[in-house]
C-alpha cells in the first residue's frame, strides 16, 4: 500500500513538473514570434521606403504607355496614265528600291501620240519659217504696189492731158462748125475722141485706186504677218512652244507606262494583275518604307504635362520582346485626340455625359541603325517610356 501510494504520488510529481515547464516554452515562442513580426515590419517598411524613393528619383521622371503602334508614311503607287497591264514585276512582301520597275503598261497608244506630237512640232517650226518667208514676199508686194501706184498716177496724168487736148479740139471745131468750116464728119470724130479721152481718164483713175488698194492690202498683210513673228525666233514662237509642250507631254506619257517604285520599302496590298486595265489615279499597290517607320504613342492627357519635343524615349516591341530596346526621340504632338477626329465625334453636350480620359498621339522617331538591325512593320504593338527629366523646348 505504501509503495503504491508512492508511485501514485510520483506520477503526480511528474505531471506537475511537465505542467511547470509548459509556460516557459510558450513564452519563448511568443517572444520569437514578436521579434520576427518586428523584423518583417521593418523589412516591409524599408521596401516601401525604397520603392517610394525610387519612384521619386526615377519613376517620377518617366511616363510610359503600352498604347503605342508602329506607323509609316506609306507611298501609294498610282498609275498616272491609263492602260492595260502587260507585266507585273513584284509580289507582296518583296523589298524594292526607289526607281525599281513595278508595272509595265501597254505603250501602243502612247507611242502613236508621241509620233503625232513630233509631226505637229515639226509642222509648227515649218510654219514659222513659212511666215518669215511670207513677210519677205509681202514686203516685195508692198514695194511693187508703190511702183504700181506711181505708174497709175502717170497714166492718170496722161489721160488728163489727153482729155484736155480733146476738149480743146472739140471746142475749136464746135465753134466753127456752124459756118461750114468743119464738116459734120470731122466734128463727130472730134467728139468721139473727147469721149474716149474721158473714158481713158476714168480708167486711169480706177487703175490708180486699184494700185493703192493692192498696196494697202499688202501692207496690212505684212503688218499682220510681222506681228506673228516680231521679236521671236523659231525656238520661242508661241505656236512652236505649244507644239513642243505637247511633244514633251507625249514623251512623259510614254515614260509613265513604266511604273517605278517611289521609295525604298516593302510591297504591300498589291491590287493589280496582268491583263487588267488600270485608270489614272487608281491604287495599284502600297510601298511601306520600313526603314523610316516611327511610333505613335497614345499617352493619357494627365501624363503629358512634362513631355517636350526632343526628349529621349525607350521602346520595346512585342515582336522582339524586352531583350531588344529601341531608342528614339519625341518628334511632336498630334493636333487633337483620336476621338476629336472620329467619324462620329462624341457629343459631350448631351445630358448623359460621362468624362473619359483622353489620349493624345505623340510621334516618336526611331534610330535608323536599330531599325536596320531589327526591322519593324506597320501596326506592331510597342511599349514606350519617355524620360521627362530631359530639358527640351516646349513646342506643342
Amino acid at each position: 500500500m505504501t509503495q503504491v501510494a508512492f508511485l501514485d504520488h510520483a506520477d503526480d510529481f511528474r505531471d506537475d513538473g511537465a505542467r511547470a515547464t509548459e509556460p516557459t516554452i510558450n513564452a519563448n515562442e511568443a517572444a520569437t514570434s514578436a521579434r520576427r513580426k518586428k523584423l518583417f515590419a521593418a523589412l516591409g517598411g524599408a521596401v516601401l521606403l525604397a520603392g517610394a524613393g525610387y519612384w521619386l528619383l526615377a519613376d517620377g521622371d518617366l511616363v510610359a504607355t503600352d498604347n503605342a503602334y508602329v506607323a509609316a508614311d506609306s507611298a501609294q503607287v498610282t498609275p498616272l496614265v491609263s492602260g492595260a497591264v502587260v507585266k507585273v514585276f513584284v509580289v507582296n512582301t518583296q523589298n524594292v528600291k526607289r526607281g525599281d520597275i513595278l508595272i509595265q503598261l501597254d505603250d501602243t497608244d502612247a507611242r502613236l501620240a508621241l509620233a503625232r506630237a513630233e509631226a505637229d512640232y515639226a509642222r509648227a517650226r515649218r510654219q514659222f519659217g513659212q511666215a518669215v518667208a511670207t513677210s519677205s514676199s509681202l514686203a516685195g508686194q508692198v514695194s511693187a504696189g508703190a511702183a504700181s501706184i506711181g505708174q497709175a498716177e502717170a497714166q492718170v496724168q496722161i489721160a488728163t492731158a489727153a482729155l484736155a487736148k480733146a476738149r480743146i479740139d472739140l471746142d475749136r471745131r464746135a465753134g466753127i462748125a456752124d459756118g461750114g468750116a468743119v464738116s459734120g464728119e470731122e466734128l463727130t470724130v472730134v467728139r468721139n475722141a473727147y469721149a474716149a479721152a474721158q473714158g481713158n481718164l476714168a480708167q486711169a483713175k480706177a487703175g490708180l485706186a486699184q494700185a493703192v488698194a493692192s498696196r494697202n492690202s499688202a501692207s496690212g498683210s505684212l503688218a499682220a504677218n510681222n506681228a506673228m513673228i516680231a521679236g521671236v525666233s523659231v525656238n520661242n514662237h508661241p505656236d512652236v512652244l505649244a507644239a513642243k509642250a505637247k511633244l514633251d507631254q507625249a514623251r512623259i506619257d510614254l515614260e509613265r507606262t513604266v511604273i517605278r517604285a517611289p521609295v525604298d520599302g516593302v510591297v504591300t496590298n498589291k491590287q493589280v494583275q496582268v491583263g487588267q486595265r488600270v485608270s489614272a489615279g487608281s491604287v495599284a499597290m502600297t510601298i511601306v518604307p520600313i526603314g523610316a517607320v516611327y511610333v505613335d504613342a497614345n499617352f493619357k492627357e494627365g501624363q503629358l504635362e512634362r513631355v517636350r519635343v526632343g526628349q529621349p524615349v525607350e521602346l520595346v516591341s512585342d515582336l522582339y520582346g524586352s531583350d531588344v530596346v529601341f531608342h528614339g526621340r519625341v518628334e511632336g504632338f498630334s493636333g487633337g485626340t483620336g476621338s476629336a477626329f472620329a467619324l462620329i465625334p462624341a457629343q459631350n453636350a448631351t445630358g448623359n455625359w460621362i468624362k473619359v480620359v483622353q489620349r493624345l498621339p505623340v510621334r516618336v522617331s526611331l534610330d535608323p541603325k536599330e531599325l536596320k538591325r531589327h526591322p519593324l512593320r506597320v501596326g506592331l504593338s510597342m511599349e514606350a517610356e519617355i524620360d521627362v527629366a530631359s530639358r527640351r523646348k516646349d513646342v506643342r
